[in-house]
Order: C-alpha cells, then structure tokens, then sequence
C-alpha cells in the first residue's frame, strides 16, 4: 500500500506542477509532450483518479493525535 501511496502522490505533484505551467507561462506540459489526443487524456484521467485517492489521506491527518 505504501507503494501505491507514493506512485499517487507522485502523479498528482507532476499534474500540480503541469498545472502550475498553465497558470504561469500558459504552457501545457502534457498537451506539449503526448499531444491533445486519446493518451493525454488518459494521463488527465489517471492524475484525476490519483488526486481522489489522496483525499483519502485527509482522515488519516485528522486521525493523528501527535499534533
């Protein structure tokens, strides 16, 4: 689980930093380097699907009594 956890994570701060090319400079990282056909769109999919599994790790941080 631990793995899936990171291969997550490091999917949605790639799609973060994509998006933050596109806030920034207007630069479409994935549209510049797969096009704007079936396999960017996956790639959106995919990070979308990550980044809902990381809400997941809300109720973990609310469950940790540490802080």
């Amino acid at each position: 689980m631990k793995t899936l956890n990171y291969i997550a994570l490091c999917i949605t701060i790639i799609g973060a930093v994509n998006w933050g090319l596109i806030g920034l400079f207007d630069f479409n990282l994935v549209a510049f380097l797969f096009g704007t056909g079936w396999l960017a769109r996956i790639i959106y999919i995919v990070v979308g699907i990550c980044g809902l599994y990381l809400l997941s790790f809300f109720s973990m941080i609310s469950n940790d009594r540490s802080m």
